[in-house]
């Protein structure tokens, strides 16, 4: 808990590149998305997986996928010590091989403020690597008060058209993130959240933009290696 909470305050909620301010985000040129697999039956090896694509055509550029020992037990609420390591490794790997393909930023399948202790994997990934970081969840993860229940599923179905939002707002007040309808062939929703260097509508603005199906290409990418 204290090293969450050590590097908890490296978080940066705001927006810091220049991309990030722009209504079509230009100057973004690349989008990385980061995945760790298991192996059925075996919690000791995993693949860790990075890709890294071109905007707005959202072409694959790199693709990096490997199987990993993994020896940190997993506790609720602290995978990113599992998963963490291997994939600041697999950014490492990129960075010092193919330094002019590091992505401006990172779509982590998972969570970033949205967590017990507001520093979700996106949110741990960010900071060890300093890239903006955004967490794409596809199920709610019940933190501060929030729940699927019935006024949530209502919530959700009121979604109607791609693009269209509404706060996940926890009992302590604060705006944990954002639930997204993506695309029009599917009316699950995406959970949004800050991970690092990005605010919340940069975040559901990007992950829109990179949705061809309901889950946004880097991160689908990612999965299908």
């Amino acid at each position: 808990r204290r090293e969450q909470a050590r590097l908890k305050a490296g978080v940066v909620e705001e927006d810091t590149e220049e991309w990030q301010k722009d209504a079509h985000f230009a100057g973004l040129e690349r989008v990385g998305g980061v995945d760790l697999s298991y192996v059925k039956g075996d919690e000791s090896r995993a693949c860790a997986s990075l890709v890294v694509l071109s905007y707005p055509a959202l072409e694959v550029l790199y693709q990096d996928c490997r199987m990993v020992p993994v020896s940190a037990p997993y506790v609720a609420g602290f995978l990113a010590f599992r998963e963490v390591p291997v994939l600041v490794e697999a950014v490492q790997r990129l960075q010092q091989e193919r330094p002019q393909l590091q992505p401006q930023v990172l779509l982590v399948d998972g969570n970033g403020l949205l967590h017990p202790r507001g520093f979700g994997t996106a949110c741990h990934l960010g900071v060890l690597t300093d890239l903006p970081c955004i967490g794409v969840a596809k199920n709610l993860l019940h933190v501060d008060g929030l729940a699927r229940d019935e006024l949530h599923r209502e919530q959700v179905r009121s979604l109607q058209r791609p693009g269209e939002t509404f706060p996940l707002t926890g009992t302590s007040g604060k705006v944990l993130g954002m639930v997204l309808r993506s695309c029009n062939n599917s009316s699950r929703p995406l959970y949004v959240s800050v991970g690092h260097r990005v605010s919340l509508g940069t975040a559901v603005r990007l992950v829109r933009a990179c949705c061809r199906f309901r889950v946004p290409e880097p991160i689908r990418q990612v999965r299908s290696r």
